[in-house]
């Protein structure tokens, strides 16, 4: 009879240390800007000093002089980069223009020109020695979006919402903004290109390597299978490595010109102007109830800055529509253009700065009404989309995310005066916020394979952008198989691979589970048959069904597993290598599985802050966050993203804003010295609880996206608990000190 080994007690759900930890801590994995090739070279862009005109004068005469120096690209040698094709989801590049497309100068920062040299520091010196001069007119960096008189576009519409606003008995109508706040990952954006023959490698910071190869192959004007990228390792992107930026692009024509491979690492400086941000955000929301808090109409117009030329969309009113139930409402859209590069997806796009104004609208509302916070919510929660024909949700279970934080936190104990709670000499305040994340599976394929050295191993084209990947692709396969972890080989990260998820949206690992898990299925099965089949096999002749797999030994179910053959030993019996199996992942918008039902994580954020009238210093003391996302695959990997999102909130709401010289459009404060993160100092306790309700519809794992939601509803609910404490009302992102000023709380 087969008895299942210790080593194999149940690892899904189990918190499992990373694998490519030891790889990292030890500085083995190679990140993009780690590669070196023989005969490399080093390129510097040259960035625009203006933020609004055109070139009158390129003078690189001086640069190509000095020593070191191969090559100056620009404009006028460039040759020809185009542009990839409209409406290709899978050729999604960042900018619609290419690098170097022509001498109009439409945000700071732009490239105008890239220096190629022996060593970084020839090239950089030669960089500063490029001349450029221009036509400059006065760039349009405002923050007033409000005041758009384009047209705005409907996302979503049921009812009369101004009708039914119109007619409430209890109205609120408020305006909030979010600013400006720019990608940071300690990893900077770096390409490396090698070329071989009319055939280029490119090793990139990219949180899409199967898109960026088409992006590139597309801009280049080559055939697809002549690109491949590769990305290892990523030192976090959180958004803004999802597509291809210019400098990509210009360091594979740099690499083919001097037929040498060619390395670009963009500055610190660089990433505040080229790489993406988060975009403003003017909301103005309404909000009309009844006396008891009964949600009748409910208004989401929001406005984002987007750039000269590109459409972007950050998505504001993605949660509005099926958070609560309301049966009037409507959400709006428009982007006005600014003079700033492209606004890029970053963590919790759309849904979070848009549930900073939803709800900072419910707790104004709650104030409004004297009720709770926490029953306004309850009282409006939906067991139903209604955005969408009243269909179901495959599994939300908000209201126990509410109910548990609320006990976890102490809420009871919320006292409701402003300035009434106090501990230690510090005033204290408390806030609440919900959190939604909409749930997609994408397709994926992956491979598996059993070896004849005893390693298991899978391929896929996804990548590990620092949340866990790699570990939870072993995971599976352990508990598919019982190989234990160090002998299962996770590769991924390159564009030559098996087609693999893009790594946003924290859809990676609700995508690639059923193609790893079929995969194994498949590869098991032939495993089986080779074993049935086989001269020398102790299974030789027996019947498939009979046939078990565990702790990586085949055997039959009447037997113990350590009675049976290890699969390396079948394999070298058949003379045989390897043996695998290809498994996919049906996306959601194909798989009938899905279709009726609303797919989306939940959450709940209660924050505590204490507050210091003498020196009007606000600080995030406490978060308790619960998260309903589906099945939690590895609890420790989890948390740490949930923590981290936290910790984000923490930043959003206290101290990240990007912001620019009017004269100039630069980003005055462009830097890590000036440029407001949190830090270790800034983080509060955090307590992260999920509830771990399997997605009957997600797959046969049944879990979601956590990565994003970690973040929705932090800075609502310290903008709550900002009140609470001092009685000011902040609706416009970060918190300041000047806000502070004007509490009477002492």
């Amino acid at each position: 009879m087969s008895t299942t080994p210790a080593s194999m007690a149940a690892i899904i759900g189990k918190a499992t240390p990373r694998i490519d930890g030891p790889l990292k801590t030890t500085g083995a994995a190679e990140y993009s800007a780690d590669f070196h090739f023989d005969r490399m070279v080093h390129a510097v862009p040259v960035s625009a000093t203006i933020g609004n005109g055109r070139i009158t004068k390129l003078d690189t005469s001086a640069a190509e002089s000095m020593p070191g120096v191969l090559l100056v690209l620009h404009h006028g040698n460039i040759g020809p980069l185009y542009r990839t094709v409209p409406g290709d989801d899978n050729a999604t590049n960042s900018e619609v223009r290419s690098a170097f497309e022509d001498e109009t100068i439409r945000y700071f920062g732009q490239y105008v020109a890239v220096v190629v040299a022996e060593t970084l520091e020839q090239a950089t010196a030669a960089a500063s020695a490029v001349k450029a001069e221009y036509a400059a007119e006065t760039p349009n960096v405002s923050t007033k979006l409000g005041d758009y008189d384009g047209k705005r576009k409907s996302t979503s519409k049921r009812g009369d919402p101004d009708g039914a606003f119109a007619s409430a008995p209890v109205k609120l109508d408020a305006v909030y903004n979010t600013p400006v706040e720019t990608h940071n990952p300690i990893e900077l954006h770096a390409s490396v290109a090698v070329w071989d023959g009319d055939n280029v490698t490119m090793y990139e910071t990219s949180q899409g390597v199967v898109n960026h190869r088409v992006v590139m192959a597309q801009t280049l004007g080559l055939p697809v299978e002549n690109v491949r990228v590769i990305t290892r390792y990523l030192g976090s992107g959180f958004g803004g490595k999802l597509f291809p930026w210019p400098h990509a692009a210009m360091t594979a024509v740099a690499a083919r010109k001097l037929g040498r491979p060619v390395k670009l690492s963009v500055t610190r400086r660089m990433m505040f102007s080229c790489v993406g941000y988060r975009p403003h955000t003017e909301q103005h929301v309404k909000i009309g109830a009844t006396k008891e808090g009964k949600l009748l109409a409910l208004r989401h117009d929001y406005f984002n800055n987007t750039s000269m030329l590109d459409d972007f969309d950050e998505g504001c009113g993605e949660a509005t529509p099926i958070l609560y139930s309301v049966a009037n409402l409507e959400v709006t859209s428009a982007q006005p253009r600014r003079n700033m590069g492209a606004p890029m997806w970053m963590r919790g796009p759309g849904a979070v700065p848009g549930l900073y104004a939803l709800e900072s609208a419910m707790n104004e509302l709650a104030d409004q009404l004297n009720m709770d916070p926490l029953q306004l919510r309850i009282l409006n929660d939906t067991e139903k989309d209604e955005s969408n024909k009243d269909i179901p949700f495959s599994s939300r279970h908000l209201r126990e995310c509410y109910e548990v934080g609320a006990k976890k936190f102490g809420w009871e104990r919320r006292t409701t005066g402003i300035g009434s709670m106090r501990r230690d000499g510090k005033i204290l305040g408390w806030g609440m916020g919900g959190a939604s994340w909409v749930a997609i599976q994408l397709p994926c394929t992956a491979v598996v394979e059993f070896c004849a050295n005893g390693r298991l191993c899978v391929r896929c084209g996804t990548q590990d952008i620092g949340t866990g990947t790699y570990t939870v692709f072993a995971q599976v396969l352990h508990e598919k198989t019982g190989v234990p972890l160090e002998k299962i080989d996770v590769i991924l990260g390159d564009s030559g691979l098996p087609g693999g998820p893009m790594s946003g949206g924290s859809m990676v690992t609700g995508s690639v589970l059923d193609a790893i898990a079929n995969g194994a299925n498949g590869a098991i099965k032939r495993l089986q048959q080779i074993a049935a089949s086989t001269d020398g096999s102790p299974l030789k002749g027996a019947s498939l069904e009979t046939i078990a797999l565990t702790g990586g030994r085949l055997h039959t179910k009447s037997q113990a597993y350590t009675d049976g053959a290890h699969f390396a030993d079948i394999l070298s019996a058949a003379k045989l290598a390897r043996v695998s199996a290809e498994g996919k992942t049906t996306p959601s918008w194909e798989n009938p599985k899905s279709k009726g039902y609303s797919l989306h994580s939940f959450g709940a954020q209660f924050v505590e802050v204490e507050y210091d009238p003498e020196i009007a210093r606000v600080r995030v003391s406490r978060v308790v966050s619960v998260i309903d996302g589906g099945r939690i695959i590895n609890p420790k990997a989890a948390t740490n993203q949930i923590a981290g999102a936290v910790v984000m909130g923490v930043g959003m709401g206290l101290l990240e804003e990007t912001v620019y010289d009017h004269r100039t459009g630069q980003p005055i404060n462009g830097s890590l010295a000036d440029y407001l993160v949190a830090t270790c100092a800034d983080a509060p306790d955090i307590d992260v609880t999920f509830l771990d309700h399997p997605d009957p519809i997600m797959g046969e794992y049944g879990a979601r996206g956590i990565a994003e939601i970690g973040l929705a509803g932090v800075a609502p609910a310290i903008t709550a608990a900002v009140y609470h404490a001092t009685g000011v009302r902040v609706r416009d992102l970060p918190v300041r000190i000047e806000d502070l000023l004007q509490s009477k709380v002492v």
